[in-house]
């Protein structure tokens, strides 16, 4: 895969591993780390879709502006949803971590493929980053990407188990030998569990939150399993009988009964997982345990909710919220050892839920 040329390039190009995701986008440089973590917002120009501002910036900017410039999410569930846009940003973050320097040559890519995307998006994607200033552009799966972050041996003989709980969607798959042998896609994660808070507080309270009120909450608050102590959060709004400010305390017992919708989702998903894994591999999964990563792997008691459930061991990775980035640094940082993973992503089935 890396010729003599490229081993050279390699040597002064700044190779990059990016995951793309619906909420923030993160940028890992080889040699040197996870560089950034920004929204995944560009900002236009209504009428001449020209940029004004990408990440950060964009989105400091919504709200702020005058009508003809608009904020815009590439993505949308966890699917690229106008591969424009994501050529944009991807250019944008490129160029903000590679020298632009006459013999600095262009790096190489790995890209994160968000969830549910088909062979034509996939191709659009790796187009998208040839575009944007990539030598090279390698494609990876999601959940193949956040299981290297994680660590687990994806290249050995062993069935792993990895759930990966993003903003957009939850992908649950197994890997073994490089490639993966079952995976399960769910458009319920994150934001939905936000949007069950938001329902809840209209329903029950008659309050209008936002989405940060929501998601501040669910993670003061929010749980998937009886907490030792359980807590109380403030939820403010306003009301929607008087239209003035409105203030509820609501207890984290109330907030587990709000998003049990979406945990339970998530739950049967894993469940639906293991009934299709092969026997061997449910042997080692058992052993080894599930890991869970992203976002959604930080709500509270959410692990042992999957142990009582699956009887399973269930670990959160460290860092979860930036596996898989580090995951397709890793992959940045040697290409040759997972050529096989590279191969493998091209030829993944998905199921989509």
């Amino acid at each position: 895969m890396v010729g003599p040329l490229n081993a050279l390039f390699g040597l002064f190009s700044r190779d990059i591993g990016i995951d793309l995701g619906t909420a923030n986008t993160l940028v890992y440089v080889k040699h040197k780390g996870i560089v950034i973590s920004e929204p995944s917002v560009v900002a236009i120009d209504k009428k001449t879709r020209e940029r004004r501002a990408v990440g950060a910036e964009a989105k400091a900017m919504v709200g702020k502006t005058p009508g003809n410039i608009i904020a815009v999410r590439p993505l949308k569930d966890g699917v690229i949803a106008d591969f424009e846009m994501v050529e944009v940003m991807l250019r944008y973050f490129i160029e903000k971590v590679h020298s632009q320097r006459m013999m600095m040559p262009r790096p190489r890519v790995v890209v994160g493929i968000p969830s549910g995307v088909t062979e034509v998006e996939k191709r659009a994607a790796h187009d998208a980053a040839i575009h944007a200033g990539a030598r090279e552009a390698y494609p990876v799966e999601e959940p193949m990407a956040a299981a290297i972050g994680a660590g687990l041996p994806v290249q050995e003989p062993v069935g792993s188990m990895i759930v990966d709980i993003g903003g957009g969607t939850t992908e649950v798959a197994v890997i073994s030998l490089g490639g993966i042998v079952i995976n399960h896609s769910i458009r319920t994660a994150g934001d939905e569990i936000d949007e069950a808070v938001i329902h809840y507080a209209r329903r029950e309270h008659n309050l209008l939150i936002g989405e940060r009120m929501a998601e501040a909450a669910k993670i003061a608050a929010g749980s998937a399993y009886p907490l030792i102590e359980e807590k109380q959060v403030t939820l403010r709004g306003r009301d929607l009988v008087t239209g003035l400010p409105k203030a509820v305390e609501v207890s984290s017992v109330e907030l587990r009964e709000a998003i049990a919708g979406p945990v339970t989702a998530i739950i049967e998903l894993v469940k639906v997982a293991l009934e299709e894994t092969p026997p061997e591999l449910v042997a080692d999964i058992m052993q080894n345990g599930i890991t869970l990563a992203g976002g959604g792997a930080l709500l509270a008691g959410l692990d042992r909710r999957l142990t009582v459930e699956t009887r399973m061991p269930v670990y959160i990775a460290e860092d979860p919220l930036t596996c898989v980035v580090r995951g397709t640094g890793r992959i940045v940082e040697s290409l040759e050892q997972y050529s096989r993973v590279l191969a493998s992503s091209s030829a993944t089935r998905r199921v989509i839920v």
